[in-house]
């Protein structure tokens, strides 16, 4: 691979499906999707079948408390090594430009390798790759479990840059007919189209790398954002995919720390994850909500009471007759003000919270269901993309609760994680759920 160290960035050698492979079976959601919806899943495992498929790559979440984990996850890194013995992987360097078709048109991004010894995912990091939202450290010891051993790595990671003049990602764009032409195909379960293309023109490479470099200016970087010299500059910050970054930088430092030559693996496959990087002005790029779903909720009618008493008395609750209405009072809040929504199997309400605890509704909110779980008064919580998904899970049993969010404007996230670390966990998502990443490329981690 080519390195970029001052940029924490490197040319990846990237595996592509054969030559004649169904890429519509061959490529799947991000694993962290739908994991409530059992049913989507099983839609796509009657659909890929036994085909060379991702989904036979990847653990999707949804079955993370499974009784057959520990065999899944060898049948995973098996199905890697066979893959790899049976040529169904064909190798490429370069930069891949890619073009996904979305609700909103055509989010753009480009594929590098990010250096994890750039990257922190604690709270106050001030390194130039950093987490945008919390990280939940239990999170990560399963997947490291999943991503430790295998041969592979599939990438559903995107990160974030704040690039108002395009650039980074602008010059792919610009020359994208003089680029090799990767694949062109439609996504299952009717998710838009995906096309990517070979960066093997030095010239565009060279923008790309000179536009990096300009965002990378500390002294760009200060100007941007109005900050006192020598505030530590943030390039990339992690849109999508933080708790597989945060997996890939925990087996890294355990390389580390266990090497009798540290020095021999400063070009491991193992210091580098494979993302894709968009730009946060993409048109297309959209922020939604991630909505909350509580389960087994032990007394739904004594939900309110306990809200109440959280905040001291300081909220106001209002009751609606259809969910219609209560996103419309939810979006239509005035810039300061901090109003979730109450979704009951039969019941609508809004919340306003008037001495917030934390700058965003989501964080507020958090704050009290994370008091809620840690009291036992409900068994699980799940964090949901989209209004349908969030209103059949909350109506699906009596004691499901489910809570609708406001969106975040995306212009605050860079200032914001500049300035005050990472948001609270599960802030924002990036389009909704049909929207995100899908598994194609792959890396090698062994050599």
């Amino acid at each position: 691979m080519k390195m970029y160290n001052s940029l924490a960035i490197a040319i990846p050698d990237i595996l592509l499906p054969a030559e004649g492979l169904d890429l519509t079976k061959w490529s799947v959601i991000a694993c962290d999707q739908y994991t409530s919806e059992p049913e989507y899943w099983q839609k796509v495992e009657d659909l890929v079948g036994q085909a060379p498929s991702t989904l036979h790559l990847i653990y999707p979440e949804v079955y993370l408390d499974a009784i057959d984990k520990e065999e899944r996850i060898a049948r995973i890194q098996s199905t890697m090594k066979d893959y790899l013995n049976k040529g169904l992987l064909r190798p490429i360097s370069g930069l891949v430009y890619v073009e996904r078709e979305t609700a909103h048109g055509w989010r753009k991004g480009l594929l590098f390798c990010l250096d994890l010894d750039c990257y922190d995912f604690s709270p106050q990091a001030s390194s130039l790759i950093r987490a945008t939202e919390g990280t939940i450290l239990e999170r990560i010891p399963p997947r490291v479990r999943i991503r430790e051993n295998a041969w592979l790595e599939v990438p559903h990671i995107m990160i974030l840059i704040d690039d108002p003049g395009n650039l980074v990602i602008g010059p792919a764009t610009d020359h994208s007919k003089e680029l090799k032409k990767l694949y062109d195909f439609e996504l299952m379960m009717q998710s838009g189209r995906l096309k990517g293309y070979l960066v093997d023109q030095p010239r565009v490479e060279n923008m790309i790398i000179s536009g990096l470099s300009s965002l990378a200016s500390p002294k760009e970087f200060q100007k941007r954002y109005n900050l006192p010299d020598g505030t530590p500059t943030l390039l990339f910050a992690v849109g999508d995919g933080n708790h597989s970054l945060a997996t890939a930088k925990t087996i890294w430092e355990k390389t580390k720390a266990t090497a009798s030559n540290p020095e021999k693996l400063k070009e491991s496959n193992l210091r580098y994850a494979l993302v894709e990087v968009v730009n946060l002005h993409d048109d297309s790029l959209v922020f939604e909500p991630i909505h909350r779903v509580l389960f087994g909720v032990v007394n739904p009618d004594g939900f309110e009471p306990e809200l109440k008493t959280f905040f001291n008395g300081a909220v106001e609750f209002h009751q609606h007759l259809t969910f219609e209405d209560l996103k419309a009072e939810v979006n239509s809040r005035k810039k300061q003000e901090q109003i979730a929504g109450i979704i009951k199997k039969d019941s609508f309400k809004s919340v306003k919270i008037l001495k917030p605890v934390h700058n965003l509704t989501v964080g507020s909110l958090q704050s009290f269901l994370d008091d809620y779980l840690k009291k036992k008064l409900a068994s699980d919580i799940d964090y949901v993309h989209g209004d349908e998904s969030l209103l059949n899970l909350a109506r699906k049993a009596a004691d499901n609760l489910g809570f609708y969010l406001p969106a975040m404007d995306k212009s605050q996230l860079f200032p914001t994680v500049i300035l005050d670390g990472a948001l609270p966990r599960k802030t924002f998502s990036m389009g909704e759920a049909w929207e995100k990443r899908f598994y194609l490329e792959a890396r090698k981690l062994v050599d």
